[in-house]
């Protein structure tokens, strides 16, 4: 019965993409189908088999050095500071432990890239993954930026080409950026979730975006638009460079905690009015709300109206408000559900990502700011449907043995 919802869900996905579609006549089904199949069988390679845990406790491994090193920095400048809640216990701090080791990640990144690593990785994993999406070119390369470098400094390495590049184009783009989430935060994300959900996340949003994207706009790329020209930025001094990427770091760090603030305060103001007026919190009534779609994933009825919760908190205000959420009621849900809730999160799919990629945009090219602007919901709505079908896979393939 697992493998017959799961089924369904994932074509229930596809018709809501294809009802949203810019021309519903010209879809292709083919390479839809091509890259399923290798979602289907990566998820289950990744869960179930010796390979896919070696694979992915290598990368878990790795970003855990990286973060005990980052973890020595943040001491050293944070260290003597402790954490007391209200009632005198001593407390994890969200700020210092999750969010400052971005700064370190961010400077390995800037490093890589100063050393023109990351420019061959990128152009590498495009390559492979525009012989399988049956998409442009650009459109692999920028999915992969986009991991690497995040939804927003994307668009600076294909600036030369914005200008020339029509709406369609743009799109996916944009749900690539929208869909996946930067090198950079993926540490963070591993101090909240379990690190093995991330990874697969990570690669499942990846061709995901290139599903759902080929479902609501379709279209096909001549030779002539396949020219792919990144842009090269003023050679700097190589601790020029490495100062502006641990500034970026911190910035992001300071942005999301901030976002965070906002978000988690207004969040229990609505939950106590709401409380005191309905007998009712304001999350709880949207877990009903969204219980359907936890159904959709695969989240057993008894536990969809608490999924639905997490997964409305996520789309409302950001994907860290909602592991947080999440994290504190783990013991509620089942292993099964952990797993397709936590791959449901991984992704900057929310409403506060529409002003980020379309202010990025317009500040490099103000008619294409404008123009990916006025196409916001349908862009977030494609990227909750990729986030959707990354975790209806994980649901269908978990636990699954030959």
């Amino acid at each position: 019965m697992k493998y017959l919802i799961g089924i369904i869900s994932i074509l229930v996905i596809l018709l809501l993409a294809w009802v949203a579609s810019f021309n519903r006549k010209k879809v292709r089904f083919k390479p839809i189908l091509v890259m399923l199949t290798v979602q289907i069988i990566l998820t289950f390679i990744l869960l179930n088999t010796s390979f896919g845990q070696f694979f992915i406790g290598g990368i878990t491994t790795g970003f855990n050095f990286l973060l005990g090193y980052a973890q020595q920095g943040v001491d050293f400048v944070f260290g003597g500071l402790v954490n007391v809640d209200q009632k005198g216990n001593h407390g994890f701090s969200f700020f210092i432990n999750v969010l400052l080791p971005i700064v370190f990640i961010s400077a390995l990144i800037g490093i890589l890239q100063y050393l023109k690593i990351m420019t061959l990785v990128i152009k590498g994993l495009g390559y492979v993954i525009s012989k399988i999406n049956g998409m442009g070119k650009l459109e692999s390369y920028n999915a992969v930026a986009a991991l690497i470098l995040g939804q927003q400094e994307v668009f600076i390495s294909i600036k030369n080409q914005l200008d020339h590049l029509p709406e369609k184009r743009l799109y996916t783009l944009c749900t690539s950026a929208m869909s996946t989430v930067s090198m950079a935060i993926i540490g963070a994300y591993m101090n909240i979730l379990n690190p093995q959900y991330v990874v697969i996340a990570v690669i499942l949003n990846l061709f995901g975006g290139f599903i759902i994207a080929s479902v609501i706009n379709p279209y096909s790329v001549n030779r002539n638009e396949e020219a792919i020209e990144f842009k090269e930025e003023k050679r700097q001094a190589f601790f020029q460079m490495l100062g502006e990427y641990i500034i970026d770091g911190f910035k992001v760090a300071v942005i999301v905690g901030a976002m965070l603030i906002g978000f988690i305060a207004l969040i229990a103001m609505v939950n106590g009015i709401f409380a005191a007026i309905f007998n009712v919190t304001f999350v709880h009534a949207l877990g009903y709300l969204f219980s359907p779609f936890a159904f959709l994933i695969g989240v057993p009825w008894n536990e969809c109206i608490d999924a639905g919760e997490v997964m409305a908190t996520k789309l409302l205000t950001n994907e860290f408000a909602a592991m947080t959420l999440f994290s504190e009621n783990i013991s509620k849900f089942s292993a099964h559900s952990q797993a397709v809730i936590s791959v449901f999160l991984v992704s900057f799919a929310n409403f506060s990502s529409i002003g980020i990629i379309s202010g990025a945009l317009k500040a490099l090219n103000e008619k294409q700011g404008d123009a990916i602007a006025k196409h916001g919901l349908k862009l977030l709505y494609g990227a909750s449907l990729v986030s959707l079908l990354s975790a209806t896979i994980v649901g269908l393939v978990f636990g699954l043995q030959f």
